[in-house]
């Protein structure tokens, strides 16, 4: 039988990373951003759909079929309201109820760590933070990832959708400052986590950070190792390579002190 993915956001840093990670046999990989995905390789089971998250007849008609979404589109940093509130947080309104009305059973949300952004170092106890601690957003794009998670508890709750927001941490091929070293996700990792929360018996509604097994982190993996996601990668290998500049206190980092609503 084959499993359909549809993948929002897939022209995106991570969704172009992600795609021939997440290619398996008996997966076909529906591939939606605004900005068109490059045509499918010869073999590659990819479908090319070139729309935006808050076109809700585009987005119903993506939905039909597939087994599971990855939610990854939206505005990635921080950036006028406006646009904020139509990309991420209408957009992921328009994503859950296009899923909701297709039958999909499961989605996955691609949260930050910017919904969290103002704990301090300090501040996470022995083991880490935890993935659902309390929101305390650094910018209007961390409230919008704020709103996102709501939005997947309240389509869980409803209508018993399986919803897993990951507050992502940094998705790159290798981290390039000091917080990186702690926030770093690989790609590889990603790609177990996504893995993890696509098989991981549900329904439910769960929160889990999104990083890697980094010898500096400071944030929790149990959450995500509860469904099966076991890291394998260490940032700790890049760490002569990163310029060593003072340590971050914040984990929102410089988000923290970016004036709202300004483009970086």
């Amino acid at each position: 039988m084959t499993q359909t993915v549809l993948i929002t956001g897939a022209n995106g840093g991570v969704g172009r990373l992600m795609r021939t990670r997440l290619a398996r046999e008996g997966r076909v990989l529906r591939l939606l951003d605004v900005v068109r995905p490059e045509d499918p390789a010869e073999g590659e089971a990819v479908e090319i759909i070139e729309a935006s998250v808050t076109d809700e007849a585009a987005m119903r008609a993506a939905c039909e079929g597939a087994e599971a979404v990855i939610h990854l589109g939206g505005i990635s940093v921080e950036a006028p309201w406006d646009g904020i509130l139509s990309a991420n947080i209408d957009g992921t309104r328009v994503v859950l109820e296009a899923a909701r009305d297709a039958g999909v059973a499961r989605v996955v949300l691609a949260s930050s760590n910017h919904a969290a952004g103002f704990y301090d170092l300090d501040e996470a106890p022995e083991g880490g933070l935890p993935a659902d601690a309390f929101p305390r957003p650094d910018t209007y794009y961390g409230v919008s990832k704020v709103a996102m998670e709501a939005l997947g508890s309240l389509f869980h709750d409803r209508y018993g959708i399986d919803v897993t927001a990951l507050r992502i941490g940094s998705c790159f091929e290798k981290p390039w400052d000091r917080r990186s070293l702690w926030t770093w996700m690989s790609p590889d990792d990603c790609a177990r986590l996504l893995e993890a929360c696509l098989a991981t018996p549900g329904p439910g509604f769960r929160v889990v950070w999104g990083i890697s097994r980094n010898t500096r982190r400071w944030w929790s993996l149990a959450e995500g190792e509860a469904i099966g996601y076991h890291p394998q990668d260490d940032s700790e290998i890049y760490a002569a390579e990163v310029p060593q500049e003072p340590a971050e206190r914040l984990a929102g980092g410089k988000f923290c002190s970016t004036p709202l609503g300004e483009h970086m």
